[in-house]
């Protein structure tokens, strides 16, 4: 079969060309900081492709280019407390695909520019949970995280300021949020199947596009430590905002031509 044979017929040749060049940048982005990945691939292949389409796209790459380093964050991992948030996703997951699922592609759109925004505000304002841990506070961000994951895979922000806000070790707290996508992706990818979003066209797609994702997330894993993090994560936010502002839907008829 030949690449152009794992396009989905909806989506154009450029297009595609397209999705993995946003692709190899998220994962750049992913590679290097650790986040940043969906909120600069959503908006912007969202504009190219329907979002129900993007969404378990990405899901399924990333999903891929992270279970090599599943074993070493479960070794390293508070699983206890990771288990707690991770019951938030469980209920906050299928909500956000319910609603991926049934909002038509503009609305949704217009809710990941809305969510990137968002997001990308608290990310640059260094914000942190300094607060007293409970249990139901945990649930609560699991919940918010999982929501934004189902809806459209940017649940990482509220769980990174959390977690790294936490007195305990940097290293423990990166295993916590590592496993927690894990397993928030684990629960998104059961949702999206009930729902009929893993679709035969994601699958075949992400076959074109999650080498050029992989390629991007070890590209940035090796810029690590060469290259000043203060700086590339400037970059990063950059990058989200012109994703944001990009891929708003209100910019079709300038940008895309309808």
């Amino acid at each position: 079969m030949s690449l152009l044979g794992l396009v989905p017929t909806e989506v154009s040749t450029s297009a595609a060309i397209a999705i993995c060049a946003i692709a190899f940048v998220s994962g750049t982005a992913r590679g290097f900081s650790g986040f940043g990945a969906a909120l600069i691939f959503m908006p912007l292949a969202s504009s190219m492709a329907a979002p129900r389409l993007v969404a378990a796209l990405l899901l399924i790459i990333d999903f891929v280019a992270a279970a090599p380093l599943i074993p070493n964050a479960w070794r390293q991992a508070d699983r206890k407390a990771t288990a707690v948030i991770v019951f938030g996703a469980l209920i906050g997951v299928p909500i956000g695909t319910y609603f991926l699922s049934r909002f038509d592609p503009v609305t949704t759109r217009w809710i990941i520019s809305g969510f990137v925004f968002a997001l990308l505000m608290l990310l640059m304002s260094g914000w942190r949970y300094r607060g007293r841990d409970h249990v139901a506070l945990s649930i609560g961000i699991g919940g918010l995280s999982g929501f934004c994951s189902g809806l459209a895979q940017t649940g990482g922000p509220p769980i990174v300021g959390y977690w790294l806000g936490r007195p305990i070790a940097s290293t423990i707290a990166r295993a916590n949020i590592f496993l927690f996508f894990v397993a928030s992706d684990f629960v998104s990818a059961v949702s999206y199947s009930v729902s009929g979003l893993i679709t035969a066209d994601a699958i075949k797609f992400s076959f074109m596009v999650g080498p050029v994702y992989a390629v991007g997330v070890a590209f940035g894993a090796s810029l690590f430590g060469k290259a000043s993090e203060k700086v590339f994560r400037s970059i990063c936010y950059v990058l989200i905002a012109a994703a944001f502002v990009i891929g708003l839907p209100a910019l079709d008829g300038v940008l895309r031509g309808r």
